[in-house]
């Protein structure tokens, strides 16, 4: 047996794409103390280092996220933050500026989304950030970067939800409440794709839009208890837990025996999973799990057309707070981000 002789490792590396050095210092949205939306101002912080296996990213647009605010308020995951002032935000979408090494797939110049290790890092409400290469994945050539930022928290969050977690499948019966925000379209889109029977509640503005989504069935919560629609769910996706109308627990009745109730919001619902057992179904939290290879499916459904992302408002890097003011109105369709720069 003959064996071809490797090329040298010139012949396999690709030519680099020139991108500016980045500057020593950036533009950030950051906050210096807990606080409302007014905390979040305009500052100045050092462009971050990547290490080891990380990347350097220019941000062009930022996802805002509900964790965001409570951490932003001081909840969430505000313990967690030690050096103030600090940049908050997880989901991004950019251009590579320096890749861990000649051969990675990622070199300069690579359009990329995904989130970044906030609080273990500074966030992406940033002009640059760090990221764990295996956190990305190429930016779907069909979105612009508006459109990109919000995919990567709430869609993989939602993948998470229906395909990881409720292993849906066709014909299975599952209720996802908060159908129109930001996780819940995506959970809709999703658990229709592989065939699931989709009952959402959403409000009355955004009833016909759940349809054209893949719910089938679409309950206005403002005029009709779920409960007294719908029964013997396979699966309910909690977006609201029981910090409004006790949603969870009117959840556990509308449950097969045996049916799996998913509370996603943290702290919501104290004391779900032994209201779940004593209902006779099963009970999980979730946390979302940045993975560059699910966020890559996830670009590929997109670029398809079989999921779209919805961005309701776009706010420029300048207007954070007022950005955080909208998204704590509670009335978002869909995703609201951060332009950082032009595409």
């Amino acid at each position: 047996m003959r064996f071809r002789p490797l090329r040298p490792a010139s012949a396999i590396t690709a030519d680099p794409i020139e991108v500016p050095e980045p500057p020593e210092r950036m533009r950030a949205a950051v906050i210096d103390a807990p606080g409302g939306p007014d905390a979040l101002h305009l500052g100045e912080l050092p462009v971050p280092t990547p290490v080891l296996s990380e990347l350097l990213v220019r941000v062009v647009a930022a996802g805002i996220n509900q964790i965001d605010a409570k951490t932003r308020a001081g909840a969430g995951l505000s313990g967690s933050l030690k050096d103030f002032p600090v940049a908050l935000g997880f989901d991004f979408s950019g251009i590579v500026v320096k890749a861990p090494y000649e051969s990675h797939p990622l070199q300069p110049g690579s359009e990329v989304f995904g989130m970044v290790p906030f609080p273990r890092s500074g966030g992406s409400y940033a002009e640059y950030a760090v990221v764990p290469s295996l956190s990305v994945a190429r930016k779907p050539s069909t979105l612009s970067h508006v459109e990109a930022a919000g995919v990567p928290l709430a869609a993989l969050t939602a993948w998470g939800l229906v395909v990881e977690t409720a292993r849906a499948h066709e014909g299975q019966r599952m209720l996802i409440h908060a159908g129109s925000g930001g996780v819940g379209h995506f959970a809709v889109q999703i658990a229709d794709y592989f065939g699931a029977h989709v009952t959402a509640t959403t409000s009355s503005h955004n009833t016909a839009w759940m349809r054209e989504l893949g719910a089938s069935t679409v309950i206005d919560y403002a005029t009709t208890r779920f409960e007294d629609v719908v029964s013997q769910m396979d699966v309910v996706i909690d977006l609201v837990g029981n910090a409004h109308e006790q949603t969870s627990t009117r959840s556990l009745r509308v449950l097969r025996p045996g049916g799996l109730h998913i509370v996603v919001p943290t702290g919501a619902s104290p004391g779900y999973a032994e209201a779940a057992e004593a209902a006779g179904v099963r009970a999980t939290g979730y946390k979302v799990v940045p993975d560059g290879s699910a966020l890559a499916t996830i670009g590929r459904l997109l670029d398809s057309g079989s999921v779209q992302v919805y961005v309701d408002k776009v706010f420029d890097l300048a207007d954070a707070a007022a950005a955080h003011a909208e998204l704590e109105l509670g009335h978002a369709r869909g995703k609201i981000v951060l332009r950082l720069s032009d595409d």
